[in-house]
């Protein structure tokens, strides 16, 4: 037997409930058919109980999911005082006890309603974790938190839920945020659709054919996400449903069609400026619908046929109510390797996708860069009012060129960092179809001041249009 002062480390008899503190704090509770089930066999009388209290700074917190559905940051709330409760019994894991653990979280301090909670490993397995409250409730006596548990593991009280409500306002307010950049994208990404038909007709050019497809993506993306978030909501708790599955699906495939047409824009965007001779392709806008339809509709299929599309139930910790969810259609939860299939397909996949395009709108970069200080010795500094529309044109161009790219979905990793990273990550992304609109504007205003510009300053008009040979 060893006993320290926040260490216990001793042999209980197993026919008889077992009270231990580790530090006057904290007191832990067994009772006796907790330890009969972890010793098994009848001769063992015995069972190891260990206990102590470690610094919960150890407990690094998962990253907050990136995406469509919005969730709130995860470090929301403070652990009463820094210090979690470590638990074990046996050398095997213990879980879904017939009678609950207790334990007793005593403090001196002015603090509000907590919520008892328990480490949960990552998915992932990167050491990483989230405070969840399954299998543990909650009562309060006002000096102390009592959590009544069915498992043995690592334990905490979460406090200060005034941070918690703070959070969920901003969840709320990035919701509507998307919920109407959406509806805003699908309005203005249709008057897109009918422009480049109408410039499709007027001047059949492969950038314009491009644009197209690209734009019904976004349409296809912005409809499928607003149809299964408001289709979940009129689902029963635990129901899911064909449609729900169906929705998933589309939503899933619409992702992957987006960006493999932002990947093409990409492509196209190469043989402009690199292959700028010699690019003869033949059928090469049905060539590219084969990728950029083909390999999402295979993706998916494969999805739909494993059953990975359902309902996607995420968990909120929430002091104010632990059961807190947000739910939409989109990979079941229920589905075994969800998390890798998401991975793979809307991390890794968009995020190789986004490095190509970053490159090759550096390339764009440098070549305007070189036309411009080609056309004189007067350098950047000394530019007249005609190289500062110049300059303006081009700018204009390398930010169109920038959300046809799907550079803004980049801004992903600002997320991290702090809370106006997820509003500006929301708000660009959310209008991304209004920017599809302003660069279709772009486009019918090329004609008028082809006649008098294309001589005089050809860099920015050949970034905007290409033409390929049939």
């Amino acid at each position: 037997m060893r006993r320290s002062l926040t260490f216990i480390h001793l042999m209980v008899n197993s026919s008889q409930e077992a009270e231990e503190s580790p530090t006057p704090q904290h007191t832990v509770h067994i009772p006796s058919t907790c330890l009969q089930r972890i010793s098994g066999d009848a001769s063992q009388k015995e069972v190891l109980l260990v206990a102590t209290v470690i610094n919960s700074t150890l407990f690094k917190l998962s990253p907050p999911m990136i995406g469509r559905v919005i969730l709130e940051k995860p470090i929301i709330k403070q652990v009463l005082g820094g210090l979690v409760l470590v638990v074990r019994a046996g050398s095997q894991p213990v879980r879904n006890l017939s009678q609950p653990v207790r334990l007793t979280f005593r403090h001196n301090k002015q603090v509000e309603k907590g919520t008892c909670v328990f480490w949960q490993e990552s998915h992932f397995k990167n050491g990483t974790g989230v405070w969840s409250t399954d299998g543990c409730e909650t009562s309060e006596t006002g000096s102390e938190y009592i959590c009544s548990c069915n498992h043995l593991s690592f334990f905490a009280v979460l406090v200060n839920p005034a941070l918690s409500v703070q959070s969920k306002r901003n969840a709320v307010i990035l919701s509507y945020i998307t919920y109407i950049g959406s509806a805003l994208s699908i309005f203005f990404t249709i008057i897109s659709l009918i422009i480049y038909i109408c410039l499709q007709r007027q001047r059949p050019e492969k950038a314009i054919g491009v644009h197209l497809q690209l734009s019904v993506a976004l349409l296809c993306l912005h409809l499928s996400f607003l149809l299964g978030s408001f289709w979940v909501w009129q689902l029963k708790e635990g129901e899911e449903g064909w449609v729900c599955g169906g929705l998933g699906l589309f939503l899933h495939w619409s992702l992957l069609a987006t960006v493999c047409w932002m990947a093409l824009e990409g492509f196209h965007l190469y043989l402009l400026l690199v292959r700028v001779f010699n690019i003869y392709v033949r059928r090469y806008l049905l060539k590219l619908s084969l990728v950029g339809w083909g390999i999402p509709t295979l993706i998916a299929g494969v999805c739909g046929i494993s059953g990975v599309y359902g309902k996607y139930t995420l968990k909120i910790i929430d002091a104010t109510n632990p059961n807190t969810t947000s739910q939409i259609c989109w990979m079941s939860s229920q589905f075994p390797h969800m998390p890798l299939v998401s991975y793979l397909t809307t991390m890794a996949f968009p995020c190789l996708v986004i490095l190509c395009n970053f490159c090759m709108l550096g390339l764009v970069v440098f070549k305007l860069w070189r036309l411009r200080a080609g056309g004189g010795s007067s350098g950047w500094k000394k530019m007249h009012r005609e190289k500062g529309i110049r300059l303006w044109k081009d700018c204009a161009t390398v930010l169109g060129l920038s959300c046809v790219l799907g550079l803004p979905w980049g801004l992903a990793g600002t997320t991290y960092i702090s809370l106006s990273g997820i509003y500006l990550f929301t708000i660009l992304n959310s209008l991304q179809g209004f920017f599809m609109f302003l660069w279709s504007v772009a486009l019918t205003c090329k004609p008028r001041t082809d006649d008098n510009s294309s001589s005089r300053d050809p860099s920015s008009q050949k970034v905007m249009t290409t033409s390929f040979n049939n």
